[in-house]
């Protein structure tokens, strides 16, 4: 039992040696992440459900400091710092490696510190900006608006620390602990909330994000101390390094900004709608990204280093049979989950959100934005495994040329349909679905003639079959659910509506699987085979892992 616990312990300092390990340990510890994040919205929703004005103005207040932070430093670590971190990380170049990662989480820190003073002194300026309609409806929240972004803010300097330690345990394939401190993130917010909100009302969830930012970068500490790094405040601006790192992350972040530039104008767009359209969008947006995180973003996140290992050494079959399998592992995840919700989207509206004091109207509202969102969720998670693509064989700059143009489109859109024809918010939902879809195939298309050429019949024929199998799980989704809503469940009682959900979903994902299998979609059998694998792993813990060495720090070839 000893050596149980004992070696137990190193499972957070194992290296993950393929796709699928790393993969798998990433989309557990988003799951417990969502699932916390799921939690902390019930919590919001519960405790100002009645003050839908507040609820607007804290996820007003957010978009702003999460974009700056996501446009500089979080986008661009994975693309931008990890490959050139990783090119020293051997005997001869460890200390060389430890100081450039010094010299980069300092000049990243100096840099928000000049954002995030600007942000505070600005902040009821930005306030009018980001949510005019909510503040010409409710005056009142400008003033909230404002002082949310002054507490929020200070939350994205511990963050600017904590990110770039991510990105040195992903240097050394380590990505158990980085994945589980964003359930610590949580955490953090959801105690602030149950503890602090009787006292300091809605400020009390932005109080929550300092704390668990503080608690993303602590629970890093032990493991990135354990494989020798020691930060030291350092300033280079004449290293090449650092120069090649910002070539690099530049065009990255230009992507990120777009795709934000999107996310500000939709919530400007909402607010001029009735209170509550921000509360709608913010739940909807929150939903429809739970497969992409859970899916697509693992896999795509643990597929980038052996993509980037296999195009360096000239192996481009190798590359394009990594990329396909990746490509086929994530819709073959992503799509039945986008049937559940556009599908079950009002049912898991209201057991995720349906807090007793949030309005029906709502709830409503928020089921109607998260079917048109689903629209275009299996095209986001193939843009995150498109964009990995391309920076892998050292083309930055596609994207960023795709994503202008298709962002663009996307809020010209939005524009039209709430400003001209004066359609509802779920029109927001359906312009981001087109711009989303139409630059998975602007990119799908250039990556094909970069890379020479996929082999279309192993790339589209599993595509196929799992569209079609999608389909038909969506309708066998549709029936249960109907006729047990109007003939068995009173789903207006929480027990019901769970029975309904887990039934429906139950059907459906059977129908899901024995499809998969009469078809032969190989996914099916390689998810099969991995989960044994899974099971096996606690007869691992029974004997200790070899020793750590710089060796085996390096990426596997």
């Amino acid at each position: 039992m000893l050596n149980l616990f004992k070696n137990g312990a190193h499972i957070f300092k194992r290296k993950q040696e393929d796709i699928l390990s790393a993969a798998f340990l990433i989309t557990v510890s988003i799951a417990l992440s969502r699932i916390l994040g799921f939690v902390r919205l019930r919590l919001l929703a519960g405790y100002f459900g009645e003050d839908l004005h507040l609820l607007d103005a804290y996820f007003a207040a957010t978009i702003i400091p999460d974009s700056i932070f996501e446009v500089f430093i979080f986008g661009s670590i994975a693309l931008a710092f990890i490959p050139v971190f990783s090119k020293h990380l051997s005997h001869d170049k460890l200390d060389y490696a430890w100081r450039l990662a010094s010299v980069l989480m300092t000049l990243g820190f100096i840099f928000f510190l000049v954002a995030g003073i600007f942000i505070f002194v600005f902040s009821d300026k930005i306030a009018l900006l980001v949510a005019p309609g909510l503040v010409s409806q409710a005056p009142q929240t400008q003033h909230v608006i404002s002082r949310l972004l002054q507490i929020i803010i200070f939350s994205q300097l511990f963050f600017v620390v904590s990110i770039f330690l991510t990105g040195i345990l992903h240097s050394f394939q380590r990505f158990l602990v980085p994945a589980l401190a964003s359930v610590f993130y949580n955490i953090g917010i959801i105690l602030s909330i149950i503890f602090l909100a009787p006292v300091f009302g809605i400020y009390a969830a932005a109080i929550g994000m300092i704390f668990g930012a503080l608690l993303h970068l602590v629970v890093q500490l032990p493991l990135i101390s354990s494989l020798g790094f020691k930060y030291r405040p350092l300033v280079d601006f004449k290293n090449k390094d650092v120069r090649e790192m910002i070539r690099l992350m530049w065009p990255r972040s230009a992507a990120i900004g777009l795709t934000r530039l999107t996310e500000i104008v939709n919530i400007a767009l909402a607010s001029s709608a009735a209170i509550g359209s921000i509360v709608a969008l913010n739940f909807a947006q929150v939903l429809q990204i739970a497969p992409t995180a859970f899916f697509a973003s693992s896999i795509s996140q643990a597929a980038f280093v052996f993509f980037a290992i296999e195009y360096n050494k000239g192996r481009k079959n190798q590359f394009k049979k990594i990329f396909t399998q990746s490509l086929h592992q994530i819709l073959f995840l992503v799509l039945p989950a986008a049937a559940i919700l556009a599908i079950l989207r009002v049912p898991v509206v209201r057991l995720i959100f349906g807090a007793r004091d949030l309005p029906w109207e709502t709830t409503v509202l928020t089921a109607r934005t998260l079917l048109a969102f689903s629209i275009g969720i299996a095209a986001q998670g193939v843009n995150l495994l498109l964009i990995r693509g391309f920076h892998a064989i050292h083309d930055s700059f596609t994207p960023v040329r795709v994503i202008l143009v298709s962002t663009t489109l996307g809020i010209l859109l939005s524009l039209i349909f709430i400003l001209v024809f004066k359609l509802p918010i779920i029109w927001l939902a359906i312009s981001y679905s087109i711009s989303n879809i139409l630059t998975a195939i602007v990119l799908l298309f250039l990556l094909d003639k970069k890379v020479g050429s996929f082999d279309k019949k192993q790339m589209f024929l599993p595509i196929f079959k799992i569209g079609t199998i999608s389909a038909l799980m969506a309708i066998f989704l549709y029936i249960p659910m109907k006729l047990l809503d109007q003939l068995v469940f009173d789903t207006t009682r929480t027990i019901g509506l769970i029975f309904l959900t887990a039934i429906a979903g139950f059907v459906g994902l059977s129908v899901y699987v024995i499809l998969s299998w009469i078809f032969k979609v190989e996914q099916l059998v390689i998810f099969i085979h991995f989960g044994k694998r899974v099971l096996s792993w606690p007869a691992k813990l029974k004997t200790p892992p070899p020793p750590t060495s710089i060796e085996a720090q390096q990426p596997n070839p």
